[in-house]
Protein backbone atom coordinates (compact mmCIF):
# COMPACT_ATOMS: atom_id res chain seq x y z
CA UNK A 1 0.00 0.00 0.00
CA UNK A 2 2.60 2.37 0.80
CA UNK A 3 4.91 1.87 -1.94
CA UNK A 4 1.44 2.80 -4.42
CA UNK A 5 0.66 6.04 -2.60
CA UNK A 6 4.43 7.02 -3.06
CA UNK A 7 4.07 5.76 -6.84
CA UNK A 8 0.81 7.69 -7.20
CA UNK A 9 2.53 11.13 -5.34
CA UNK A 10 5.63 10.51 -7.60
CA UNK A 11 3.41 10.49 -10.82
CA UNK A 12 1.22 13.49 -9.93
CA UNK A 13 4.44 15.52 -9.54
CA UNK A 14 6.17 14.32 -12.59
CA UNK A 15 2.78 14.84 -14.52
CA UNK A 16 2.63 18.74 -13.34
CA UNK A 17 6.61 19.63 -13.98
CA UNK A 18 6.17 18.09 -17.36
CA UNK A 19 3.25 20.63 -17.91
CA UNK A 20 4.97 23.60 -15.72
CA UNK A 21 7.88 22.97 -17.76
CA UNK A 22 6.40 24.22 -21.04
CA UNK A 23 5.45 27.80 -19.62
CA UNK A 24 8.53 29.64 -20.22
CA UNK A 25 8.43 29.18 -23.90
CA UNK A 26 4.78 30.18 -24.21
CA UNK A 27 6.33 34.31 -22.33
CA UNK A 28 5.72 36.72 -25.47
CA UNK A 29 3.99 39.54 -26.84
CA UNK A 30 0.74 39.24 -24.88
CA UNK A 31 2.90 38.53 -21.80
CA UNK A 32 4.88 41.81 -22.72
CA UNK A 33 1.20 43.67 -23.29
CA UNK A 34 -0.24 42.02 -20.01
CA UNK A 35 2.88 43.13 -17.73
CA UNK A 36 2.57 46.75 -19.73
CA UNK A 37 -1.24 47.22 -18.95
CA UNK A 38 -0.54 46.20 -15.36
CA UNK A 39 2.30 49.05 -14.99
CA UNK A 40 0.27 51.63 -17.06
CA UNK A 41 -2.58 51.11 -14.87
CA UNK A 42 -3.59 53.95 -12.75
CA UNK A 43 -6.31 52.12 -10.35
CA UNK A 44 -6.13 48.64 -9.40
CA UNK A 45 -5.81 44.87 -10.85
CA UNK A 46 -9.07 43.02 -10.02
CA UNK A 47 -8.85 39.20 -10.16
CA UNK A 48 -11.43 37.47 -10.54
CA UNK A 49 -12.48 33.38 -11.66
CA UNK A 50 -14.37 30.83 -9.92
CA UNK A 51 -13.94 27.51 -8.66
CA UNK A 52 -9.72 26.21 -8.11
CA UNK A 53 -9.61 29.59 -10.42
CA UNK A 54 -11.17 31.62 -8.01
CA UNK A 55 -8.88 29.81 -5.32
CA UNK A 56 -5.54 30.42 -7.68
CA UNK A 57 -7.16 34.18 -8.54
CA UNK A 58 -6.67 35.03 -4.65
CA UNK A 59 -3.21 34.01 -4.37
CA UNK A 60 -2.48 35.69 -7.44
CA UNK A 61 -4.31 38.86 -5.71
CA UNK A 62 -2.32 38.89 -2.98
CA UNK A 63 0.98 38.86 -4.47
CA UNK A 64 0.08 41.23 -6.62
CA UNK A 65 -0.67 43.80 -4.13
CA UNK A 66 2.32 42.55 -1.49
CA UNK A 67 4.93 43.39 -4.81
CA UNK A 68 3.25 47.17 -5.15
CA UNK A 69 0.11 46.31 -7.47
CA UNK A 70 -2.55 47.38 -5.65
CA UNK A 71 -4.90 44.59 -6.02
CA UNK A 72 -8.44 42.49 -4.89
CA UNK A 73 -10.09 39.30 -5.56
CA UNK A 74 -13.43 39.30 -6.42
CA UNK A 75 -16.01 36.69 -6.92
CA UNK A 76 -17.62 36.55 -10.11
CA UNK A 77 -20.94 35.48 -8.48
CA UNK A 78 -20.64 38.88 -5.84
CA UNK A 79 -19.54 40.31 -8.88
CA UNK A 80 -22.74 40.04 -10.32
CA UNK A 81 -24.91 40.86 -7.43
CA UNK A 82 -22.71 44.86 -6.78
CA UNK A 83 -19.41 43.93 -6.75
CA UNK A 84 -18.46 45.48 -9.79
CA UNK A 85 -20.10 48.41 -8.75
CA UNK A 86 -16.25 48.35 -7.20
CA UNK A 87 -14.35 48.33 -10.76
CA UNK A 88 -13.52 51.56 -12.49
CA UNK A 89 -12.82 52.45 -15.88
CA UNK A 90 -9.01 53.09 -14.74
CA UNK A 91 -8.98 49.26 -13.24
CA UNK A 92 -8.04 46.28 -14.92
CA UNK A 93 -9.92 42.96 -14.47
CA UNK A 94 -7.52 39.74 -14.65
CA UNK A 95 -10.15 36.94 -15.48
CA UNK A 96 -8.84 33.25 -14.83
CA UNK A 97 -10.73 30.54 -16.95
CA UNK A 98 -9.41 27.41 -17.63
CA UNK A 99 -12.07 26.84 -20.29
CA UNK A 100 -12.89 30.41 -20.98
CA UNK A 101 -16.52 29.85 -21.17
CA UNK A 102 -17.56 30.42 -17.83
CA UNK A 103 -21.63 31.00 -17.15
CA UNK A 104 -20.76 34.38 -15.48
CA UNK A 105 -18.93 35.73 -18.28
CA UNK A 106 -22.09 36.38 -20.18
CA UNK A 107 -23.26 39.40 -18.02
CA UNK A 108 -19.66 40.61 -17.30
CA UNK A 109 -17.67 40.95 -20.27
CA UNK A 110 -20.34 43.14 -21.86
CA UNK A 111 -19.90 45.52 -18.19
CA UNK A 112 -16.65 45.65 -18.57
CA UNK A 113 -16.50 46.71 -22.29
CA UNK A 114 -19.80 49.70 -21.11
CA UNK A 115 -16.91 50.64 -18.57
CA UNK A 116 -13.78 50.60 -21.00
CA UNK A 117 -11.80 48.44 -18.59
CA UNK A 118 -8.80 46.59 -20.02
CA UNK A 119 -9.29 43.04 -19.80
CA UNK A 120 -6.63 40.06 -19.49
CA UNK A 121 -7.13 36.40 -19.91
CA UNK A 122 -5.48 33.23 -18.29
CA UNK A 123 -7.08 30.50 -20.03
CA UNK A 124 -6.19 27.38 -21.72
CA UNK A 125 -8.43 27.58 -24.82
CA UNK A 126 -7.11 30.41 -26.98
CA UNK A 127 -10.33 30.70 -29.01
CA UNK A 128 -12.69 31.09 -26.38
CA UNK A 129 -14.83 33.79 -25.55
CA UNK A 130 -12.93 34.97 -22.93
CA UNK A 131 -9.70 34.49 -24.70
CA UNK A 132 -11.12 36.30 -27.91
CA UNK A 133 -12.68 39.41 -25.34
CA UNK A 134 -9.29 39.80 -23.67
CA UNK A 135 -6.48 42.62 -24.20
CA UNK A 136 -4.26 40.06 -23.67
CA UNK A 137 -4.27 36.20 -23.13
CA UNK A 138 -1.73 34.08 -21.10
CA UNK A 139 -1.67 30.62 -21.95
CA UNK A 140 -2.22 28.19 -18.81
CA UNK A 141 -3.22 24.85 -21.19
CA UNK A 142 -2.52 21.64 -20.18
CA UNK A 143 -2.29 19.08 -22.27
CA UNK A 144 -3.22 16.37 -19.39
CA UNK A 145 -4.31 16.98 -15.91
CA UNK A 146 -2.81 15.09 -13.25
CA UNK A 147 -5.76 13.62 -12.10
CA UNK A 148 -5.83 9.74 -13.44
CA UNK A 149 -9.34 10.39 -14.34
CA UNK A 150 -8.30 13.70 -15.66
CA UNK A 151 -10.95 15.82 -14.20
CA UNK A 152 -9.92 17.67 -10.91
CA UNK A 153 -7.63 20.41 -12.09
CA UNK A 154 -4.31 19.96 -10.84
CA UNK A 155 -1.44 20.36 -13.39
CA UNK A 156 -3.89 23.46 -14.77
CA UNK A 157 -3.94 25.11 -11.38
CA UNK A 158 -0.27 24.82 -10.68
CA UNK A 159 0.65 26.34 -14.57
CA UNK A 160 -2.29 29.01 -13.36
CA UNK A 161 -0.16 29.73 -10.00
CA UNK A 162 2.97 29.97 -11.91
CA UNK A 163 1.98 32.44 -14.84
CA UNK A 164 0.42 34.42 -12.17
CA UNK A 165 4.01 34.85 -10.45
CA UNK A 166 5.61 34.99 -13.70
CA UNK A 167 3.44 38.10 -14.05
CA UNK A 168 3.73 39.83 -10.60
CA UNK A 169 7.55 39.14 -10.79
CA UNK A 170 8.13 40.89 -13.81
CA UNK A 171 6.08 43.80 -12.91
CA UNK A 172 7.57 43.95 -9.37
CA UNK A 173 10.80 44.05 -11.06
CA UNK A 174 9.94 46.50 -13.75
CA UNK A 175 8.58 48.65 -11.54
CA UNK A 176 11.86 48.78 -9.03
CA UNK A 177 10.10 47.67 -6.06
CA UNK A 178 12.61 46.61 -3.76
CA UNK A 179 13.42 45.05 0.02
CA UNK A 180 12.03 48.28 2.01
CA UNK A 181 9.00 48.34 -0.43
CA UNK A 182 8.40 44.78 0.30
CA UNK A 183 8.84 45.64 3.82
CA UNK A 184 6.35 48.25 4.05
CA UNK A 185 3.75 46.09 2.53
CA UNK A 186 4.51 43.57 5.56
CA UNK A 187 5.48 45.67 8.54
CA UNK A 188 4.59 42.99 11.14
CA UNK A 189 7.07 40.43 9.45
CA UNK A 190 10.83 40.05 10.35
CA UNK A 191 11.74 41.91 7.25
CA UNK A 192 9.52 44.78 7.61
CA UNK A 193 11.45 44.74 11.57
CA UNK A 194 14.19 44.70 10.22
CA UNK A 195 13.99 47.42 7.54
CA UNK A 196 11.24 49.76 8.78
CA UNK A 197 12.44 49.81 12.79
CA UNK A 198 14.91 52.94 12.97
CA UNK A 199 17.25 53.32 16.41
CA UNK A 200 15.25 56.33 17.26
CA UNK A 201 11.71 53.98 17.20
CA UNK A 202 13.64 51.25 19.61
CA UNK A 203 15.95 53.62 21.99
CA UNK A 204 15.37 54.52 25.24
CA UNK A 205 14.18 57.80 26.29
CA UNK A 206 14.27 60.69 28.89
CA UNK A 207 14.51 58.94 32.44
CA UNK A 208 15.57 55.77 31.37
CA UNK A 209 18.93 56.99 29.66
CA UNK A 210 21.83 57.13 32.10
CA UNK A 211 24.11 60.09 31.23
CA UNK A 212 25.86 62.51 33.73
CA UNK A 213 28.61 66.15 32.94
CA UNK A 214 31.82 65.61 32.30
CA UNK A 215 32.47 67.70 36.03
CA UNK A 216 30.21 64.43 37.77
CA UNK A 217 32.55 62.21 40.43
CA UNK A 218 33.38 58.78 39.60
CA UNK A 219 31.30 57.87 42.98
CA UNK A 220 28.05 59.40 40.98
CA UNK A 221 28.77 57.91 38.01
CA UNK A 222 28.09 54.61 39.38
CA UNK A 223 25.03 55.51 41.00
CA UNK A 224 23.65 56.46 37.81
CA UNK A 225 25.27 53.20 36.16
CA UNK A 226 23.58 51.57 38.84
CA UNK A 227 19.98 53.18 38.55
CA UNK A 228 18.91 51.66 34.65
CA UNK A 229 21.43 48.51 34.49
CA UNK A 230 22.61 49.43 30.95
CA UNK A 231 25.58 48.61 31.61
CA UNK A 232 26.87 52.60 30.87
CA UNK A 233 26.73 56.17 31.60
CA UNK A 234 26.88 58.60 28.49
CA UNK A 235 28.93 61.38 29.51
CA UNK A 236 27.85 64.68 27.87
CA UNK A 237 29.49 68.62 27.84
CA UNK A 238 27.39 71.01 29.54
CA UNK A 239 25.68 71.33 25.87
CA UNK A 240 24.62 67.78 25.93
CA UNK A 241 26.88 66.44 23.43
CA UNK A 242 28.44 63.05 24.48
CA UNK A 243 32.22 63.06 24.82
CA UNK A 244 32.58 59.44 25.45
CA UNK A 245 30.91 56.52 27.79
CA UNK A 246 31.24 55.61 31.28
CA UNK A 247 30.88 51.40 31.82
CA UNK A 248 31.14 48.96 34.24
CA UNK A 249 34.81 48.20 32.74
CA UNK A 250 35.74 51.47 32.83
CA UNK A 251 34.80 51.31 37.06
CA UNK A 252 36.13 48.29 38.03
CA UNK A 253 39.82 49.30 35.89
CA UNK A 254 39.76 52.18 37.92
CA UNK A 255 38.78 50.71 41.34
CA UNK A 256 41.42 47.85 40.57
CA UNK A 257 44.11 50.68 40.14
CA UNK A 258 43.62 52.58 43.07
CA UNK A 259 41.12 55.17 41.44
CA UNK A 260 39.26 57.46 44.26
CA UNK A 261 35.51 57.60 43.56
CA UNK A 262 35.79 61.60 44.42
CA UNK A 263 37.69 61.97 40.93
CA UNK A 264 35.87 63.70 38.33
CA UNK A 265 34.46 61.10 35.89
CA UNK A 266 36.52 62.14 33.03
CA UNK A 267 39.29 60.40 34.59
CA UNK A 268 38.06 57.00 34.30
CA UNK A 269 35.93 57.35 31.14
CA UNK A 270 36.38 55.98 27.90
CA UNK A 271 36.95 59.25 25.80
CA UNK A 272 34.80 59.01 22.09
CA UNK A 273 34.07 55.74 21.70
CA UNK A 274 30.61 54.18 19.83
CA UNK A 275 27.43 56.34 19.83
CA UNK A 276 24.71 55.51 17.22
CA UNK A 277 22.20 58.26 15.19
CA UNK A 278 18.81 58.19 15.87
CA UNK A 279 17.78 58.17 12.22
CA UNK A 280 19.81 55.21 11.33
CA UNK A 281 18.17 51.82 10.56
CA UNK A 282 18.04 49.61 13.63
CA UNK A 283 19.72 46.78 11.52
CA UNK A 284 22.58 48.64 10.97
CA UNK A 285 22.62 49.80 14.30
CA UNK A 286 22.67 46.47 15.40
CA UNK A 287 25.47 44.91 13.61
CA UNK A 288 27.99 47.84 14.49
CA UNK A 289 27.39 47.01 18.02
CA UNK A 290 28.41 43.42 17.27
CA UNK A 291 31.00 44.29 15.06
CA UNK A 292 32.58 46.31 17.73
CA UNK A 293 31.58 43.36 20.08
CA UNK A 294 29.73 46.08 23.21
CA UNK A 295 26.65 45.34 24.02
CA UNK A 296 24.87 49.44 24.27
CA UNK A 297 25.68 52.87 23.14
CA UNK A 298 24.53 56.05 23.19
CA UNK A 299 22.25 58.05 20.84
CA UNK A 300 22.68 60.71 19.31
CA UNK A 301 21.15 63.41 16.93
CA UNK A 302 22.68 64.97 14.14
CA UNK A 303 24.76 67.46 16.11
CA UNK A 304 26.06 64.85 18.85
CA UNK A 305 23.46 65.77 21.09
CA UNK A 306 22.49 62.78 23.39
CA UNK A 307 18.90 61.88 22.87
CA UNK A 308 18.54 58.39 24.13
CA UNK A 309 20.67 54.87 24.91
CA UNK A 310 19.96 51.44 23.29
CA UNK A 311 21.22 47.94 24.11
CA UNK A 312 21.31 44.61 22.25
CA UNK A 313 18.27 43.38 23.97
CA UNK A 314 16.13 46.04 22.45
CA UNK A 315 17.17 45.21 19.42
CA UNK A 316 16.12 41.32 20.00
CA UNK A 317 12.76 42.25 21.53
CA UNK A 318 12.06 43.99 18.35
CA UNK A 319 12.58 40.71 16.37
CA UNK A 320 15.74 42.32 14.98
CA UNK A 321 18.13 38.97 15.47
Amino acid sequence: MSESLINAGRQTLLLELQEASRLPERLGEDFVRAAETVLNCNGKVIVSGIGKSGHIGKKIAATLASTGTPAFFVHPAEALHGDLGMVESRDIMLFISYSGSAKELELILPRLEEKSVALLAMTGKPRSPLALAADAVLDISVEREACPMHLAPTSSTVTTLMMGDALAMAVMQARGFDEEDFARSHPAGALGARLLNKVHHLMRKDEQVPHVQMTTSVMEAMLELSRTGLGLVAVCDAQHRVQGVFTDGDLRRWLVAGGALSTGVSKAMTHGGITLTADSRAVDAKERLMQRKIAAAPVVDDTGVLVGAINLQDFYQAGIL
